[in-house]
């Protein structure tokens, strides 16, 4: 989730998803732009099944094999899928091992608090983990950090269509520059000149005040835009669950 690095925000309902992962391994992932692996997504929820990339071709052909009538089970696709799945446990020095510091610092009310959690904890032990994920909060946009964990924190509370809208007004304010021009510094940095020096502002989060975050869950009084409106959808099955 490296949306905070480039000057934006968890969308396409990531603040849906990565709010209900364990404890607040969510927030860990938001704001750090942590990039996990395979077994990693499977061990804290975010997928049903790991498969290697050398079975893929094999699965992918079982499954266009099935007849008409049993691709309609979901049952039987996953009989199929689970043939292919890598079931190992992930290894105790992976991202999932740390869920104990995570939770202490990640806890914290505010980004600067999860920062100062994180120093403290990196003079203790001094882990490359815990150095890397303090080296990407202070490199991202200060406000879209702060934007991140809000929409993370009040995205456990709503359903997955209000996660959605939510997201579609904060990108929407930050399009139109309501409060800076992050959202295009971002991309101007790390994708069309490369510089990766982007200038954020503010620069430091301490500058982002309260005010400037809320300005972005902010209605846009603009005839031409409309909120995002959502079609109903079924109930489906087989959501992939936390193993930890």
């Amino acid at each position: 989730m490296p949306e905070a690095s480039i000057g934006s925000v968890p969308d396409v309902g990531s603040s849906h998803f990565l709010s209900r992962l364990p404890a607040f391994f969510g927030e860990y992932v938001a704001l750090t732009g942590v990039r996990l692996k395979g077994m990693e997504m499977v061990e804290c929820g975010l997928a049903t099944h790991f498969v290697h990339s050398k079975h893929l071709a094999s699965l992918e052909n079982e499954l266009s094999m099935m007849s008409s009538s049993d691709a309609k089970n979901k049952t039987k696709i996953f009989e199929i899928i689970n043939k292919y799945a890598n079931e190992r446990t992930t290894k105790s020095e992976n991202t999932i091992s740390r869920l104990e510091i995570i939770n202490k610092c990640f806890s914290r009310e505010t980004v600067e608090d999860i920062l100062s959690a994180l120093e403290t904890f990196a003079t203790d032990r001094n882990e490359k983990w815990i150095l890397d994920a303090i080296k990407s909060i202070k490199s991202t946009s200060p406000l879209c950090v702060k934007l991140a964990l809000k929409l993370i924190r009040e995205g456990r509370s709503q359903n997955l269509e209000h996660c959605l809208a939510r997201e579609h007004l904060v990108v929407s304010n930050l399009l139109r520059r309501t409060v800076n021009d992050d959202f295009y510094e971002g991309p101007r940095a790390m994708l069309i000149d490369k510089d990766r020096k982007p200038q954020w502002s503010p620069s430091k989060l301490e500058l982002v005040n309260e005010e400037m975050v809320n300005k972005c869950f902010s209605a846009i009084d603009d005839e031409d835009w409309q909120p995002l409106r959502l079609f109903e959808r079924p109930n489906t099955d087989h959501i992939a669950m936390s193993k930890i």
